[in-house]
């Protein structure tokens, strides 16, 4: 906001108060949305690498060389462990927000929050067990 304006009385004066610019490192829970808001830059990265994946594993066993090659280079695999983090970050911090969002109710009876967020854990977990199974024992 700047001060140049000219104020009026019929034009009164704005009842905003000034904002730091660095007001999300004021508080930890700030700190972790701008992380998390930030962060979704990576996790595209992450979405675009396994489609390059997937596409390299459908155009044949020579592409999908390349792609390993190319996946072997330090600053790609720098950038994959980074966004491994993030993408692990924001499931963690979804998984903290489904208390929130989602109210179940077994009868009349609420389920309590940690329930949920536990129930969504285990089901994470046995997707990626499921997963791993269907890749390395299949």
């Amino acid at each position: 906001m700047s001060d140049s304006h000219v104020y009026t009385p019929y034009h009164p004066r704005w009842l905003r108060r000034r904002v730091s610019t660095y007001w999300w490192l004021q508080k930890w829970s700030y700190f972790r949305f701008i992380l998390r808001e930030g962060s979704c830059l990576f996790v595209g990265w992450f979405v675009l690498y396994m489609l390059l994946l997937v596409n390299a594993v459908g155009k044949g066993p020579d592409s999908y060389a390349r792609i390993l090659e190319w996946s072997a280079e330090p600053w790609v695999l720098g950038l994959n462990v980074v966004s491994f983090l993030f993408v692990a970050f924001h499931a963690v911090t979804f998984f903290e927000a489904v208390p929130q969002a989602l109210v179940v109710h077994i009868g009349r009876t609420r389920v309590p929050g940690r329930l949920v967020m536990a129930a969504h854990y285990m089901a994470w977990a046995l997707a990626s067990v499921l997963i791993a199974w269907l890749i390395v024992g299949a």
